[in-house]
């Protein structure tokens, strides 16, 4: 019985992988990695040693330095400029990788977040605003939401399409994610 079953589940990955291979190559979104990802687990029997999902505490780090802003490119739908701090950018072990991004309007405005996006699940979360004077005010909706194309939140699905989580492959140490927030994933699908 166990040799059928493990001849099953071959044959089930091998049929997935070889429907998922030429999707990954055309993924232009979360949507598509998400498709993509549930077709990869689907039928899949979760083994009697898989622990869930479990974030790991994190550390809010210092208030972000203009010299060490690294800009990220959104596209021109918005006017706004984005920027990503390069020493809080960390891979943690759950998994996350942790940023603080800076948003600035063309008025000169600027909201700092401290923020995290799974790769996995094409997630983002919100853990802190940054104030004025440096210190950080927690979030009051510190829920993982998806990460989602529209205008509103294109620096999200930029930094999970263009930089972290690209289909080709996405992070896994702190130093590639600071390497490909300063040169982008050559991993990334082109638009």
């Amino acid at each position: 019985m166990t040799d059928l079953r493990t001849l099953r589940w071959s044959a089930a990955v091998a049929v997935v992988a070889l429907l998922a291979a030429p999707v990954v190559g055309h993924a232009k979104g979360p949507e598509d990695y998400e498709l993509i990802r549930k077709s990869m687990v689907e039928g899949r029997e979760v083994e009697a040693d898989e622990k869930p999902w479990e974030e790991v505490q994190y550390q809010l780090p210092p208030a972000p330095d203009v010299k060490n802003l690294v800009p990220i490119d959104v596209g021109s739908l918005t006017e706004n400029k984005f920027a990503v701090d390069e020493p809080s950018v960390t891979f943690g072990a759950d998994q996350v990788v942790r940023y603080t991004l800076v948003a600035t309007s063309p008025g000169g405005a600027r909201n700092v977040s401290y923020e995290g996006m799974r790769c996995a699940t094409a997630e983002r979360r919100l853990y802190a605003f940054g104030r004025a004077d440096g210190s950080w005010s927690k979030a009051r909706n510190g829920q993982w939401l998806r990460i989602s194309e529209n205008n509103l939140n294109r620096h999200h699905a930029a930094l999970f399409r263009d930089y972290f989580c690209t289909p080709g492959g996405s992070v896994s140490s702190t130093d590639e994610a600071r390497r490909v927030l300063r040169s982008g994933n050559p991993a990334a699908v082109s638009r």
